[in-house]
């Protein structure tokens, strides 16, 4: 259920704002409506978080394997990760001279040593010297010019040196040669190497130094979550509403006021604390205006679905309605057929038994995870064991009381036969076959959890008239399902024309989707007045025409269960078909073996996404829409203090 909520709004001295949080983060049962804080520092604690998120993502990537956490705290965690920070930004710079260097170096790789101050000294002796690497086609053409000394030669160029005479047309080749000139380095290559090898060494000790600093990772974590604490508290601080009133015209009396929400049955302790500290106090109930918190409360089995709501980040408006049990029971139910195999099912089991085991041993809580994975894997081996599904195997190689264990409509043993329902003969017409049954199974699905959303609705609006817009939604609904049975699975064994006991269905299912349509355009729309409800939906006429053909294509949007276990169900098959004759060589046993592993995981992970895309959907979409949720609520967290590092 959703917890009830009361709206409370707070008025105290501007000069004991801090007094106040601090009093109210200790009680631990406010949440303050959220508020636009400001000033210097809460940029600063902001800046905190970002410093020490970035020395975290950069310490887990030097982190070592046998790295035993260490305890820092808050103060020490922000000067390690500014310390870390600053040997990073020391890092960039030495690697990118470190890098600079090696491409230096690697380009006289194939001159040797070359020292530009020697070069420079017997310069200044009078012989010059240059080098210069060509085509040997353009070696060949220097003439006599020039006196040239070969270094290394090569098929297609030549490395030389120039020794500058003076001689006569030494100066027009020295120009034209002036683009294949080797520039030289600014030190010798020595000496660049004596850098590239210290750079490498002080990058080295700054790994080391990010190595060793890895062990106060989880410190750092609680830093962030203690300083995301004190950013919560500034912005409850500096953001709060003031104002100045005087009292007598002379003396001024500063005061502060905010608006928070608090479950119903802690009012008598904000009300106590309130007396206690004089603060004022205004309790009301909350409005569809106000934009409430949500916190759900449920039994320890529904509970098992908030790990999974939780990672959608779906949470329901304080004013709609808590699915949480609906969601649990059909999301197990969409899971079942959707993985569609028992063999897939029993993997899931053991791999959720796993930890649960372990915790039970250690004495510890079991996470609701696993609970909700243990729960997903005994519905598919259900799900698999009613329709002979087991690693995709086909049933003539089952035992014979595994087959016996399914439902014969809907197993795999009778693929092949023909059904018949009560009201026909085989000389009647066709019949149904077992994919048409499975079909009817998700229709069936679709009817019962559609017809409870409407028949909760009906219950939230029973004190008005608009109960029997919810009403006429549900006839809508019922006559649609026979409709879709006609039109989608077999239009002769669900015909228009079809009689039962003198009742003729299809006549009955369409009166009851004209009288639905009837009552809902009518009632639909009711705030106190039928004649306005009426103009309401005439003046949303096309949405209320479209809404019949959207019933139609919620109920047939069920089929998705069927067609993904389908898809799941021929994967499973190729790949034991590819597997299979490979087992007759000894040498391709383990082939063999790597093709079924890769191909039932890849398939067991195509069906998780299928789980999420489409079972998923099924609750947060279809059924939601027919109860009109939006999923437009956030989550009730007061105010409260964690424990201290």
């Amino acid at each position: 259920m959703i917890v009830p909520m009361k709206k409370v709004s707070l008025i105290i001295r501007g000069d004991r704002k801090e007094e106040t949080l601090n009093k109210l983060r200790s009680l631990g049962i406010l949440h303050i409506e959220i508020l636009e804080g400001r000033g210097k520092k809460l940029e600063e604690l902001k800046e905190k978080i970002s410093l020490l998120e970035r020395t975290v993502f950069l310490l887990e990537e030097k982190k070592p394997k046998d790295t035993e956490p260490r305890e820092a705290t808050v103060q020490e965690a922000i000067s390690i990760a500014e310390k870390v920070q600053a040997l990073a930004e020391e890092r960039k710079e030495c690697s990118a001279e470190h890098a600079a260097l090696t491409a230096e170096i690697e380009r006289f790789a194939d001159w040797g040593d070359i020292d530009p101050e020697s070069l420079a000294e017997l310069s200044r002796e009078g012989i010059e010297l240059s080098f210069y690497e060509t085509s040997k086609s353009e070696y060949e053409t220097l003439g006599d010019s020039v006196k040239t000394l070969p270094l290394a030669e090569t098929k297609a160029s030549v490395k030389f040196m120039i020794i500058k005479t003076g001689a006569e047309g030494e100066e027009e080749v020295l120009a034209a040669l002036n683009k294949f000139q080797l520039v030289m380095p600014r030190e010798s290559t020595g000496k660049l190497k004596e850098k590239q090898a210290a750079l490498a060494r002080r990058l080295e000790e700054i790994d080391g130094a990010a190595a060793s600093d890895a062990c106060y990772i989880d410190s750092m974590k609680k830093a962030v979550r203690a300083c995301e604490k004190d950013v919560e508290f500034e912005v409850y601080r500096t953001g709060m509403e003031d104002e100045t009133l005087s009292a007598d015209g002379k003396s001024e009396v500063s005061i502060a006021y905010f608006t928070g929400y608090v479950e119903a049955e802690n009012v008598d302790r904000i009300k106590a604390a309130a007396k206690d500290n004089s603060w004022g106090l205004l309790v009301e109930e909350p409005t569809e205006e106000d934009n409430v918190p949500t916190k759900l409360k449920n039994n320890r089995f529904v509970s098992l679905i908030y790990p999974l709501t939780d990672f959608l980040g779906t949470v329901p408006g304080y004013f709609e309605y808590d699915i949480s049990g609906w969601f649990l029971g059909f999301i197990l139910i969409f899971f079942g057929i959707i993985f569609g195999d028992g063999g897939y099912g029993l993997l899931i089991l053991a791999i959720a038994l796993v930890p649960i085991i372990k915790a039970y041993k250690a004495k510890k809580p079991v996470s609701p995870a696993f609970l909700l994975m243990a729960l997903m894997g005994l519905t598919t081996i259900l799900w698999g064991t009613l329709t002979c599904s087991w690693f995709g195997i086909t049933p003539e190689r089952l035992p014979g009381w595994l087959r016996s264990l399914s439902i014969p409509v809907i197993s795999s043993v009778y693929a092949d036969k023909i059904w018949y329902p009560f009201w026909m003969t085989e000389q009647m017409g066709d019949g149904l076959t077992k994919e048409q049954n499975v079909q009817i199974f998700c229709f069936t699905l679709a009817l019962v959890q559609l017809s409870a959303a409407h028949v909760l609705a009906a219950i939230r609006h029973r004190k008005t008239l608009k109960a029997i817009g919810d009403i006429g939604s549900l006839m809508q609904l019922i006559g649609m399902f026979y409709v879709v049975l006609s039109l989608v699975v077999n239009a002769n064994v669900f015909s228009f024309g079809l009689v039962i006991a003198g009742i003729p269905i299809g006549l009955v299912a369409v009166v009851f989707v004209a009288v639905g349509f009837v009552l809902n355009f009518v009632f639909g729309n009711y705030e106190g007045s039928i004649v306005k409800s009426i103009v309401a939906s005439l003046a949303d006429i096309v949405s209320m025409l479209l809404g019949v053909v959207n019933v139609f294509a919620d109920i047939v949007s069920y089929i998705r269960l069927w067609a993904v276990a389908l898809a799941g169900s021929a994967i499973s098959a190729t790949v034991n078909e590819l597997a299979g004759p490979l087992f007759g060589r000894f040498v391709f046993i383990l082939f063999a073996i790597f093709i079924l592993v890769f191909g039932h995981g890849l398939n067991m992970i195509l069906n998780v996404l299928s789980v999420i895309v489409h079972g998923i959907r099924l609750n947060t979409l279809e059924f939601s829409s027919h109860l009109d949720m939006s999923w437009s609520g956030h989550k009730f967290q007061p105010f409260k203090k964690e424990i201290s590092l």
